[in-house]
Formats: C-alpha cells, structure tokens, sequence
C-alpha cells in the first residue's frame, strides 16, 4: 500500500495530550471547555468530539495513553502511512466518544483512538509479538484479553470508559479488514504486471536471435 511521507503523526499526537494535560493543570475551565457532555451537544459545539481526545482525567490516565500511542502509533503508521493512520486515530476517537456520551455523563482521554489503533493493528498484522501482562505474546492475543478486559469491565462500577474503548477498537478493526484487503489487491495487481520466466525466456529466443 502506497505510505507516502513519514511524518510522525503518533508523536505529533502525543505531544498534544501533553500539552493539552499540562493546560488543564494550569487553566482551571480548560477541560470544562474541551471535555464531550451532553451540554456541549445541546450547545451544538461540535468540536468537542474531536477536542475531548486529547483531554485525560489523571496522570496515569495520560500515561497508559501515550505508551501505547508511542509504541503501537509508530508501528502501524509505519505500516498503512501517515495520513491512514491520522485518519484512523481520529475517527476511532470521534467515534468511540460519540457512543461513549450516550452512556456516561461525559467523555474523554484518547483510549478510544489508542484502540482503534490496537484493532486497525491486530487485522494488519496479528502475529507480531508484543510484551502485555507481563508476557510476550502475538499481537491477536494481547487484543483479545485487552477487549475481554473491557467486557469484563463493563460489569464492574468504575470511572473507566469501557464502552469507548470497546467502540474504538471496533473501528480500528474495520479499517484494518479495509487496509488489508487493499493490500492484498496492490500486491495481486503488481503480480499481473511481472512477465513469467518461461515466456520471457521464448521471447528472446525468437526476437533476439
């Protein structure tokens, strides 16, 4: 598939968590500005789908986030390019907020993209090994423990954004079928245009002798 410029979109994102926390530290209204609640969609202000990913309510919360922005953003920006992976990110973010809000009084924090980046990865290439829950093990089995987790935690009374998470990394998996079958019809189209050996061969025994 056609990657284009590597722009280190997966850094570029980070950054912006960091320095949107470090705003909400400092800036008291910030997340009330930013954050997605139903006051913001009575509000019609729209861009808080958007704007409530990059918003997290701890330090932890942030930490877990870029970790795994960092590593598994690096990863499969690397593979589908830039521009697919922003495009991933954001719509598994939007998305998974938007179906979050429905259930919670409010959302934010960019697990949502971060799972859709886990699912859009798990389809592209599921038996690349990772180190999760102490182990090391394919990238296929971290995301089905990591997605039963959040179905576990559904059940469980907390202030985790299970349903956002589990929205994220249904999108993510849909553009990972889509990236991949793309892939799969690049490769058989530059299959079709390689001459066999056999026939190259026989043309230049009867046109170059």
């Amino acid at each position: 598939m056609a990657k284009g410029k590597f722009r280190f979109y997966f850094l570029w994102l980070s950054l912006l968590c960091v320095i949107a926390f470090i705003m909400q530290l400092i800036i008291p209204s910030f997340t009330e500005l930013f954050i997605l609640n139903n006051k913001a969609l009575f509000l019609n202000e729209y861009w808080r789908f958007a704007s409530a990913i990059f918003l997290h309510g701890s330090f932890i919360h942030l930490i877990y986030n870029l970790f795994a922005l960092l590593f598994f953003g690096f990863t499969l920006e690397r593979i589908i390019g830039s521009r697919r992976f922003l495009i991933v990110f954001l719509l598994s973010g939007i998305i998974g907020n938007i179906v979050a809000v429905n259930f919670y009084d409010s959302s934010l924090g960019a697990s949502g993209a971060v799972y859709g980046i886990l699912g859009c990865l798990t389809i592209i290439n599921p038996f690349m090994f990772v180190w999760a829950f102490g182990l090391l093990m394919p990238m296929f089995i971290a995301a089905i423990l990591w997605v039963l987790g959040d179905l576990i935690g559904l059940f469980i009374p907390s202030d985790v954004g299970h349903i956002a998470h589990l929205s994220g990394v249904f999108v993510g998996i849909v553009f990972g079928v889509l990236f991949r079958s793309l892939r799969k019809k690049n490769i058989e189209k530059k299959r079709k245009l390689i001459f066999p050996e056999d026939y190259m061969r026989k043309w230049e025994e009867v046109h170059m002798r």
